[in-house]
């Protein structure tokens, strides 16, 4: 007689660890040995490795693991600003504070992703964040982990507030690479763009891809739902795909700024590359008790990947 395969239980793929200031991160699994690990230090993403045990996810090795600051890569949720306007905090405050597992997410979050392992997280405000942004919301989210080895983030938020409010949001992805020099990002080829370090003044991409040879800081606008981040030295490609974003954030902060930047290795900038799905250009506008979702869907595929395929 044969025997029937094991059945993968999601749940018992989730472990609760601490980190090493006692707060609680979620290790997530799949049956091939990827992994993903999410701290309740802002909902962020602090790794994420292949079935082979490669770290995907850029980490700093002069990060500042310490509350209240968000450590120097990985995954940061940026909510309700992306940059120095608004809030006092860059790219908002919600990556600062503590999150709580969510245990009864919403029916829409049945949708599981084809995940392996799955953790719903939940932020409130409180009566401090209303101190520097009053209004009063509900973010959630989704982190899974699928049978493939996909990353996916989904989001929600609510107007729990008694007024509109509007707010841009970013995935703040800070991906692992072989050689920056090497890199190219493909899918953003003849838009326009808000060049950062020139003022936000507009621009339109003239190149065929984009590579780097001097630091980047760019929001690209109305971009198409895949991108393809490709490693040509590791003979990889980050595919990512999205929805509800209809940005891109690319940076590299290269030489000059790597130096200025005390949790960043002055030599770092050679191995990562930011690559964010964001809502920027147009804020997010909610009226009371309406809600926004976006999700972001990260996969490593063989350099031969083409987004025309």
């Amino acid at each position: 007689m044969g025997h029937s395969a094991p059945v993968w239980d999601c749940r018992a793929a989730i472990e609760i660890t601490k980190d090493w200031n006692g707060i609680d991160q979620v290790v997530l699994r799949n049956p091939k040995g990827a992994s993903a690990r999410i701290s309740l230090h802002g909902g962020q993403v602090c790794s994420w490795r292949n079935d082979q045990g490669e770290e995907l996810l850029f980490t700093s090795s002069k990060a500042i693991f310490k509350p209240a600051k968000a450590m120097r890569g990985g995954i940061p949720i940026c909510f309700p600003q992306f940059g120095n306007c608004g809030t006092p905090e860059q790219h908002g405050f919600v990556k600062n504070k503590i999150w709580t597992i969510d245990d009864n997410p919403p029916s829409y979050m049945a949708d599981l992703d084809g995940a392996s392992s799955f953790v719903d997280l939940l932020y409130r405000s409180s009566e401090e964040d209303l101190k520097c942004w009053p209004y009063s919301f509900e973010l959630r989210l989704r982190v899974s982990l699928r049978h493939d080895g996909d990353l996916i983030l989904r989001s929600r938020v609510r107007n729990i507030n008694g007024k509109p409010f509007a707010f841009s949001f970013a995935y703040h992805t800070h991906l692992v690479v072989s050689d920056i020099s090497e890199v190219r990002i493909e899918g953003l080829e003849t838009l326009d763009f808000l060049d950062n370090l020139c003022h936000k003044e507009r621009f339109t991409e003239q190149g065929d891809a984009i590579t780097f040879e001097s630091e980047v800081d760019r929001v690209y606008l109305n971009t198409p739902n895949a991108i393809a981040i490709l490693d040509h030295e590791r003979k990889r490609t980050y595919v990512i795909r999205k929805e509800g974003l209809p940005d891109v954030v690319v940076w590299n902060p290269w030489e000059k700024k790597s130096k200025a930047m005390v949790d960043f290795g002055d030599e770092e900038y050679k191995q990562m590359v930011c690559v964010n799905g964001a809502a920027l250009e147009r804020p997010i506008m909610l009226k009371p008790g309406e809600e926004w979702r976006g999700k972001m869907k990260l996969s490593v595929v063989p350099s031969s990947f083409s987004l025309d395929l």
